[in-house]
């Protein structure tokens, strides 16, 4: 099976990860496997990869890639269920792990996974090809229920309109394909709107987001991840949005925080101290890449080191 996808941010998060040539690391998100064959590059013999997807087609390409390689392991799974992951595998601490969060390019351009509003395909979404799906999603939830999903996920300036545009169309018959669903939008948009970029774009990403739960997934995954890591070890996410930016800067904020104490008291009785070094605060790709690939121009690098 062929899985296209080109990894972005490559070189900068696997160097950020300073590999230990016998140490044990995660790629959270291993889609191709593109970051994972950088890691085992620099990996002895001894060295250990997991590899975690949830998308069975990237889970056949990285049997197809690695299941000759004994120092890698490869689960099906949601990288939110590290823990339990990795407490099945015997696997009691890290040396580093990798996330690179959002949509791939590979369900991106296969159009029968529904997640482009360019081509027509069943509207579907989901990631782990399993639960519900996005047109389960538009023809279900409430009018109000939508506004509040297209608000929070993908901070669609029209999306009451947009919602209510999908309940009237969903009444006269299903909506169940991706361009139907992108007409619906078009035409519920002022023309001033759609002049600016395609106007399911908010849209599309805040179903997907909802759909698959990302955002969720990602909060409850982060404190996991550090938790996993040894002294010194490091934990390298890349984001493609604000949302999701916003949620790992955040989180790595705590992190590096000390003293929570007032700045008037005499002296510290909180007893924090710092749990991490941000290494990176967000690196963007550069011009070079940005030109070969166009989608790792909203990349965001953002790296934590435990201490």
């Amino acid at each position: 099976m062929e899985f296209s996808h080109v990894s972005v941010l490559l070189q900068e998060s696997v160097d950020a990860l300073e590999i230990q040539p016998d140490g044990v690391y995660v790629d959270c998100t291993a889609g191709g496997g593109g970051h994972a064959a950088a890691v085992l590059q620099r990996l002895s013999p001894q060295g250990r990869m997991v590899l975690i997807d949830r998308d069975p087609d990237a889970v056949a390409v990285l049997h197809e890639r690695f299941d000759g390689d004994s120092r890698v392991t490869i689960v099906r799974d949601n990288f939110v269920n590290i823990r339990e992951i990795l407490n099945g595998l015997s696997v009691r601490a890290i040396d580093g792990a990798v996330a690179d969060l959002g949509v791939s390019s590979h369900q991106l351009d296969t159009p029968e996974r529904g997640f482009s509003f360019h081509r027509d395909a069943p509207l579907d979404m989901r990631m782990s090809r399993t639960g519900r799906t996005a047109a389960d999603l538009v023809n279900t939830a409430t009018r109000q229920e939508l506004a509040a999903i297209l608000r929070r996920y993908g901070e669609e300036p029209y999306a009451a309109a947009i919602a209510s545009a999908i309940v009237r169309e969903r009444e006269k018959q299903p909506i169940t394909t991706t361009l139907q669903l992108a007409n619906v939008i078009s035409s519920s948009v002022p023309a001033s709107y759609r002049r600016r970029g395609h106007p399911a774009r908010r849209t599309f990403q805040a179903l997907r987001i909802e759909v698959n739960a990302e955002l969720e997934s990602l909060r409850e995954a982060l404190p996991q991840l550090f938790d996993a890591l040894k002294p010194g070890g490091v934990l390298a996410v890349i984001t493609f949005h604000s949302l999701e930016d916003k949620i790992v800067k955040e989180y790595f904020q705590t992190l590096r925080q000390g003293c929570t104490c007032p700045p008037d008291f005499p002296v510290c009785v909180c007893g924090n101290k710092p749990k991490a070094v941000v290494k990176s605060r967000g690196v963007k790709a550069g011009e070079a890449e940005v030109e070969e690939n166009n989608r790792s121009r909203s990349a965001k690098l953002r790296v934590a080191k435990k201490l």
